[in-house]
């Protein structure tokens, strides 16, 4: 009678331990998002001969299962193996390079099969696990240890970077700072890391004047472009460790110069006029409302024609009649907009911000400055493509070809988003020490 009692009890507690301390609201949320994104795919394509919403449902399935396997996994293996997944991500990538295949002007997946794989999405989650490594044991107060992260980033950035994927590469970007910033750099650190960037777009604005001015026939500056050259300039010689002969304001400063200059050149010489126009046609679509503009004009009239309910599910007139170009990819977004309206679009915003706060809330109540920075590294990654992606198809950013996570279509990204959920959740599984029975 004891044992008869007493077996549905062992059973229940075989199959519940392992994820007892496992983060269900975190879990759960970027399930139902993936359910609901194939449910928009399947709406995009619905009079479309493409059929690919059910694809997106069985990555979604698989992927899940792949994340409650790895909620399992104590996540610090991970650390022990970090240079190994840093080899094979440097060796998948160069094989992208060599005999990669090509798509739309860039050569980035790797076919497996008959299936496409892109190495790229899943270097992500090689560089969360091996930053989370390096700045566990060395963290980022000095800047020795930032250089040192720096150098090794800069290896599966530079060759992601000539693939060409820029979009992956700003996300990158994006995981450096936040991880860099959750390890104790100095902010002023990071402000100088990306003062470059902002360098090679103010020397191309010659605001005030009505054009940069020229020193030589390459060389050319202007007013914006000083001033901020200036600026960093002061970080610089406020942050920096060699403040002796203003040597950390000198520097700063020449490295703004160096990068603005870079950055005309680069426009001028070495950037497509496809990608010169994805950077600048947000700011003004209507100059080319048939060419590089017109992606960006009718997603804004699909959330438009939305209004505050929208159109209802399959009855978007934009979404049926596909005026919106890759709207089961980069513009999934738009296509809620239209049938759910602006109710439907603050649901979704909704439920990534409450991922986000839970992503957030792991971070913090982890057990151990590797896990912390593991899950840090997925809210980077997360924040960033969510912003870049709700902001290009409202027309606050530019059209970078980030997709939106768990909602656009794309079966290496929906993989590497729940790995990157599975290994936040056995952070959070293993903040106590547990027995199985």
């Amino acid at each position: 009678m004891f044992l008869k009692s007493s077996l549905p009890k062992i059973r229940w507690q075989y199959w519940v331990k392992p994820w007892q301390q496992v983060d269900w609201i975190l879990f759960c949320l970027p399930v139902a998002v993936s359910m609901f994104g194939g449910l928009m795919i399947l709406s995009t394509e619905l009079k479309q001969p493409v059929t690919d919403w059910w694809w997106h449902w069985l990555v979604a399935i698989i992927g899940s299962i792949i994340a409650l396997l790895l909620a399992r996994y104590h996540y610090e293996n991970l650390m022990r193996f970090h240079w190994i997944t840093y080899a094979l991500t440097n060796f998948s990538l160069m094989i992208v390079m060599i005999a990669g295949t090509s798509a739309k002007g860039a050569q980035r997946w790797i076919s497996i099969f008959g299936f496409n794989v892109q190495p790229s999405e899943f270097a992500k989650i090689a560089m969360i696990i091996t930053l989370a490594a390096l700045l566990h044991r060395r963290t980022a107060s000095t800047l020795e240890s930032v250089f040192r992260v720096l150098a090794i980033t800069a290896i599966p950035w530079g060759l992601i970077f000539l693939q060409p994927d820029l979009a992956t590469s700003l996300v990158f970007g994006a995981i450096l700072l936040g991880m860099l910033y959750w390890a104790n750099a100095n902010p002023g650190w990071l402000i100088l890391l990306i003062s470059p960037v902002m360098s090679a777009i103010l020397f191309s604005i010659p605001w005030p004047l009505s054009e940069p001015i020229k020193l030589l026939k390459e060389l050319s500056f202007s007013p914006l472009g000083l001033a901020w050259a200036s600026a960093m300039g002061i970080v610089g010689w406020q942050t920096l460790p060699w403040r002796r002969f203003y040597i950390g304001a000198l520097a700063s400063s020449a490295l703004n110069m160096l990068g603005g200059e870079l950055g005309v050149f680069a426009w001028n010489h070495v950037l497509k006029e496809y990608q010169k126009d994805r950077l600048s046609v947000f700011i003004n679509p209507e100059h080319d409302p048939l060419g590089a503009g017109y992606h960006l004009i009718q997603s804004r009239i699909a959330i438009g024609a939305g209004g505050i309910w929208g159109w209802g599910l399959f009855k978007g007139p934009m979404t049926q009649l596909n005026f919106v170009p890759e709207q089961h990819t980069d513009f999934i977004f738009s296509a809620v907009g239209e049938e759910f309206g602006f109710v439907g679009c603050l649901i979704v915003l909704f439920c990534f911000c409450l991922i986000c706060f839970r992503l957030l809330h792991v971070a913090q109540t982890a057990k151990d400055n590797f896990g912390s920075l593991l899950a840090i590294g997925v809210l980077s990654m997360i924040v960033f493509q969510l912003i870049v992606n709700v902001g290009m198809t409202v027309g606050l950013a530019p059209v970078a070809g980030i997709p939106l996570p768990w909602m656009s279509y794309g079966r290496s990204a929906m993989l590497t988003n729940f790995i990157a959920l599975g290994i936040v959740e056995s952070v959070a599984n293993f903040r106590q020490r547990q027995k199985y029975y």
